[in-house]
Parts: structure tokens; C-alpha cells; sequence
């Protein structure tokens, strides 16, 4: 056995007890506390890898010339090193060896580009290589029946060998990872010189070249040096307590810097658009005469690499102090000439500033320099008088308010009562049935207070409205539903028409001062209303009464 078989045999013995071994040793992690190396499913972006695996090779080559194939070698190591110019892209140097105890064999060196992309818990990678290949064998026997001697070619250095695959990591911890498994292809390419046939003379026949391409299976543990992920920039926020503050007031200004190192120390440093910066830490304070908007700049720095400082920005406001605010009432707010009203202002200062109040009026006289003031309308007319409460503070801002009070006008004179009608007496025309339209002797009483009542009231007029019972209503309803009806007075336009003609013939009542109507009550009366200049009477449900179509019949005595 060479050296180069024992190194390989060593690395195979190596890769085998990292691939059984550290998974074992993980399952036992949980029960113990946590080292600090563990990833914690953060991605861990490592400088250098150095790969120690155990590879198995499944020939499908054969020496083209001898016509004997190679066979598949199990025990294999494969060891290579990488080196990452970023997250994912690096370059790798190999080196696999499968020996085999039956001089079938092969070695190779080579090198290439890598790609990875790192998870939490996994990572993912690819790689081409290129390089040069050793090959031995393959075996072979010669002799009658199979019984002959086995003779293969040496160990030799041929044309370019070739690799490409990939595989999936585990991250165990931040310094080393399971391969699970890496999967390539790979091809060697050997000549080993002019074919010499067997022979009964010759019976080692070698040279030839062989073509050996073959799957190869590999997993083991890989091994993580340096970082390429940078730490974090530091970043730098900052905030002013109040943000609105009244000229002279101070805003304090806190900076909170995220992803400093702790090993080292932080500077601070401020600068202001307004008022001086008064502290040099993380927490400053600062204030402002003058109203107006401000920024605060902050800047934090810890070296002199970029990331390792940050600037923030805070803004406040001076806002001047705010005029003081009124609000002005009157009580009572209408009052009767020559009377008083109590004026009260309601005044605040947002700041507590000292106020001092005044008042105006547009009429009459007011007086007061208190919150409460005196209205006087003596002298002031009818009307609104509008009153306004004025204050001010120690720094000359002012405010006003206003208010009405209204003085009613003087009542005017009571109004001459005007005239109304009066209800008199009322006629019966139900105890002559024989005549039931005869003004009788018991009426005459009824007529004679009507016709003093009527001389006392020269210019008061009489209104007379008379009525028929329901049978005499229904007696002239048929008698106007007959073909040949002549019209006729109704019984109760006869009884208002001779009570007239009584008064007029027997009293001397002037006839112009006599109104007939008729209604439809259920009665055989004259009703008697006296109606005084000025007076309207109410003709609802009333008709006036033709006289024209009337025939008086006076009080003569029954023949």
C-alpha cells in the first residue's frame, strides 16, 4: 500500500466517524444549556469551509482497448476547501481518492467555482470543478478458463478530470455542519499507452485509454472559519419632550442608538438651528426666545468605518404666547326704558397672564373695570344697544366680545274696545195655530223692549232671523218638488217680514235699520240681535230675505 492510499484510507476513517458521530453528539445537545456557538436559526455567512467526507463511486467506465469495465468503489474520501468572496460565491480546491484493493482505482485534483445560499437551519450549494485525474486498473485476468493471472495498468496521471453536483448542508452549529449528502458527476480521462494484446508469449497485456465517467455519493461534516456578514449599521433616532413649548421653555432631546458595540465608546455630538445645545451625552436640552419651527441635528459615532455612525433629526416649536379669549353677556338682555342690565365678561389668559378689562355701549352709559360692569338706558331710545367687553394681558394682546340688550318700546295707549253684537228677546209664533205667522200680543212685550233698545241706539241696526219647524221644512220641500210649484215664501221668511212690519208700522222704526234672515232651526221663532256701528254679524248658517217676494200680513183680528 502507498502513502497516497494510506492518506486516503486516514481521511475516509475521519469522514466516517464525523458523519456517525455528530449527529449522535446533537441529540444530547437539548439536555445540556445551550452553548453560545449554536446558530439559533440565525444565517451565518462563513469566509472559509473545509470539507471532510466519506464518497462512494459508482463506476460506468471501462479501458476501451483492453474491453474490461471498472468497477465500483465504496470506500472513498473526498476533502476540498473553500473560499467565499461574498454570501454566495466562492471558489473550491478538491481532492477525492477511491482506492480499491483490486488496483481499480482513481484520484483527483481539482478546483472550481462554488454558489451557496445560506437559510436558518440549512444551506444549499452547487460547484463546478476542473482538474486532473490518477487512474489504476482496471483488472483483468488472462489465462485458460478464467484461471490465468490478473494484471491491470499502473497508477498514471492522464487528461483533465471534471466534477459537478451539489448537496444539502445541516447547520449543526456556527463552526461546523452535516453534509447530508453531495451528489456528482464525474469523468476521468487516461491514456495509458499503445495496447499490447495477450499473448502465449505476452500475458500482461496493458496500455490503452480509458474512459472513466461515474455517479459519486459523499456526506460528512464541514467545517465554517471567519464571517462575511457584517455587523449591523447602527442607526441613530431621536425625539424633542414637549415639541411645543412658549418662548423661553426648554425641549429636552433624547437619541436612542440601535447596534452599537458595547466594546466601544459611543460619541455623541449636537447641533441646533435655534438656541444653544446644553449637554453632550444622549439626552440634551435646549431652548428658544424667539417663536418659530426648529431642528435639533444629533450625530452618534462609535469608529471610522462606514456603518459605524448615524444622524437623527428633531424638530420642536416655539409658539408665542396666545391672546387671551372673552366671552361677554348681559342680564337681563331686555329691559324697560331707564332700566339697568348687568354686563359680565368672561376672560382667559391660556397662560395665566394678569387681564385688565374695559367696556363701550352704542347708546346709554356703562361703567366698570371688573369683570362685571353696569349698563344704564336712561336716556337711550327703543332698540338694541350693542355692548362691547374688551380685555387685554401684560403683553398687549387683546380679545373682545360683544353683546345686545334691547330696550322695549314705551306700551302704547289701551285701544278703544270695539263694538259687539247683543243677543235680545225671541218671538214664538207656536201658540196662534190658526195664524202661525201672526206677530201675537205676547210677542208685542218682547217687541216693545226691542224698540226702546233700538231708540237708545240710533245708529245700532235690528237683525231679525226666522225659523220653521221640521214639518213645515218638509211641507215645502214637497211642494218645490211639484211640477207646477209656484214659489212661495217659506214660513219662516213670513214671520221675520211681519215681525218688521209690526215694528216699523206700529213702533216707527225706521225700515233701513231692519236686516231679515231666515235659518234652518228646528223652532217657529223670530229671533231678535242688535247690531251698534261698528259691529259685524255673524251670518253663518244665515239667508237673507228677499223682501220683494214677501207679502206682509199684519194683526188683523180673524173674521
Amino acid at each position: 500500500m502507498n502513502k497516497i492510499e494510506k492518506l486516503t484510507r486516514l481521511l475516509v476513517r475521519v469522514a466516517l466517524a464525523g458523519a456517525c458521530v455528530m449527529p449522535l453528539a446533537t441529540l444530547n445537545l437539548p439536555a445540556q444549556s445551550a452553548p453560545a456557538a449554536k446558530t439559533s436559526g440565525v444565517v451565518y455567512n462563513s469566509r472559509f469551509d473545509f470539507a471532510t467526507l466519506y464518497s462512494y463511486f459508482q463506476a460506468h467506465g471501462a479501458d476501451t482497448d483492453v474491453g474490461v469495465s471498472y468497477n465500483n468503489i465504496r470506500l472513498g474520501a473526498y476533502a476540498s476547501g473553500s473560499y467565499y468572496f461574498n454570501r454566495h460565491f466562492g471558489l473550491e480546491a478538491a481532492f477525492e481518492a477511491h482506492p480499491d484493493g483490486n488496483n481499480d482505482g482513481l484520484y483527483d485534483v481539482q478546483a472550481g467555482p462554488i454558489v451557496r445560499d445560506n437559510f436558518k437551519h440549512f444551506s444549499l450549494f452547487a460547484h463546478g470543478l476542473i482538474g486532473m485525474g490518477n487512474l489504476a486498473g482496471p483488472n483483468t485476468r488472462v489465462g485458460w478458463y478464467n484461471y490465468g493471472y490478473t494484471y491491470h495498468n499502473p497508477w498514471t496521471w492522464g487528461g483533465p478530470s471534471v466534477t459537478a453536483g451539489g448537496g444539502l448542508d445541516i447547520n449543526l452549529a456556527r463552526v461546523v455542519s452535516l453534509r447530508l449528502f453531495q451528489v456528482d458527476y464525474t469523468y476521468n480521462n487516461v491514456d495509458f499507452g499503445p495496447y499490447v494484446p495477450y499473448t502465449y508469449k505476452n500475458q500482461n497485456p496493458l496500455g490503452g485509454r480509458a474512459h472513466l465517467p461515474g455517479l459519486q455519493a459523499s456526506a460528512g461534516l464541514v467545517w465554517h472559519a471567519g464571517n462575511i456578514t457584517p455587523p449591523p449599521p447602527v442607526t441613530y433616532s431621536c425625539s424633542a419632550n414637549p415639541t411645543t413649548v412658549f418662548p423661553g421653555e426648554p425641549v429636552t432631546v433624547t437619541g436612542s442608538a440601535l447596534n452599537l458595540n458595547p466594546k466601544r465608546t459611543a460619541t455623541y455630538s449636537w447641533t441646533s438651528n435655534g438656541g444653544a445645545v446644553n449637554g453632550s451625552s444622549s439626552t440634551v436640552t435646549v431652548s428658544n426666545k424667539t417663536a418659530g419651527s426648529y431642528t435639533v441635528n444629533g450625530h452618534v459615532t462609535e469608529g471610522s468605518r462606514a456603518g459605524q455612525s448615524a444622524d437623527c433629526t428633531a424638530s420642536y416649536t416655539v409658539q408665542d404666547f396666545a391672546p387671551p379669549t372673552i366671552g361677554c353677556s348681559a342680564d337681563p338682555s331686555t329691559v324697560n326704558p331707564g332700566d339697568n342690565s348687568t354686563i359680565t365678561a368672561s376672560a382667559v389668559s391660556p397662560q395665566n397672564r394678569p387681564l385688565t378689562y374695559s367696556y363701550s355701549a352704542t347708546a346709554g352709559s356703562i361703567s366698570g373695570t371688573t369683570p362685571s360692569a353696569i349698563l344704564s338706558t336712561t336716556g337711550a331710545a327703543a332698540g338694541p344697544i350693542t355692548v362691547t367687553c374688551n380685555v387685554a394681558d401684560d403683553t398687549g394682546k387683546q380679545a373682545t366680545a360683544t353683546t345686545t340688550v334691547s330696550v322695549l318700546a314705551p306700551p302704547p295707549p289701551p285701544a278703544a274696545a270695539l263694538p259687539v253684537t247683543s243677543s235680545l228677546c225671541t218671538t214664538s209664533f207656536e201658540r196662534d195655530k190658526a195664524r202661525p205667522v201672526r206677530v201675537d200680543n205676547e210677542a208685542k212685550a218682547c217687541l216693545d223692549d226691542v224698540t226702546m233698545s233700538l231708540q237708545q241706539n240710533p245708529n245700532a241696526k235690528l237683525a231679525l232671523v226666522g225659523t220653521e219647524d221640521a214639518k213645515e221644512q218638509a211641507i215645502e220641500a214637497r211642494e218645490a218638488n211639484r211640477k207646477h210649484h209656484t214659489e212661495e215664501p217659506s214660513e219662516a221668511a213670513q214671520r221675520a217680514a211681519d215681525t218688521k212690519d209690526y215694528l216699523v208700522t206700529d213702533k216707527g222704526i225706521d225700515p233701513s235699520r231692519i236686516m231679515l234672515y231666515t235659518s234652518t232651526a228646528d223652532s217657529e221663532t223670530v229671533t231678535t240681535t242688535l247690531v251698534p256701528l261698528g259691529a259685524t254679524l255673524d251670518t253663518t248658517g244665515l239667508t237673507p230675505v228677499d223682501e220683494s217676494k214677501v207679502k206682509v200680513q199684519g194683526r188683523k183680528p180673524i173674521q
